[in-house]
């Protein structure tokens, strides 16, 4: 009897767990391999302008599916990669490409973060740098000693 309820609870468990996460099929005949491995490298380098955190390659979406189509007769009318790439920049902006071009308008996102880390490291220098106080400078006088005293006499 107990065999039969771990069956029954196994083969619920697989029926219920039946959401495989696939990539799309799309079934692009090429004219050599070079042209099919162009197309795989591109369709990962390009991002979803849907889904934002999926490449071309991943993503599900109808607007994926439309570019890698796009992409698939760019690249059947002979376009290098660059030309392919330029024309995505061009319709859907930088946000289409996961490693962004240096340009002015993205100075901050590829040399923020050494600015930031070479400005810490300066930081640390001077701090680390810094001239203890002398011993002689932390005693107090004798004026001030007597100035102190009767400060808190009178509390």
């Amino acid at each position: 009897m107990r065999i039969i309820s771990i069956l029954i609870l196994a083969l619920v468990f697989a029926l219920s767990s039946n959401q495989v996460s696939a990539s799309p099929v799309d079934t692009y005949e090429f004219q050599d391999e070079v042209t099919k491995i162009r197309f795989q490298a591109l369709s990962k380098e390009l991002r979803c302008p849907k889904c934002q955190n999926q490449n071309l390659a991943d993503s599900n979406s109808p607007i994926a599916a439309d570019l890698r189509r796009e992409l698939y007769e760019l690249l059947q009318q002979g376009k290098a990669d660059i030309e392919i790439v330029n024309f995505m920049v061009d319709r859907y902006g930088e946000f289409v490409l996961y490693r962004p071009r240096v340009s002015q308008l993205t100075y901050v996102l590829w040399f923020g973060p050494a600015v930031l880390i070479l400005f810490g490291i300066i930081i640390v220098i001077v701090i680390v740098r810094r001239k203890p106080v002398p011993k002689e400078d932390l005693v107090l006088s004798k004026a001030q000693q007597d100035k102190l005293n009767s400060l808190t006499k009178d509390k």
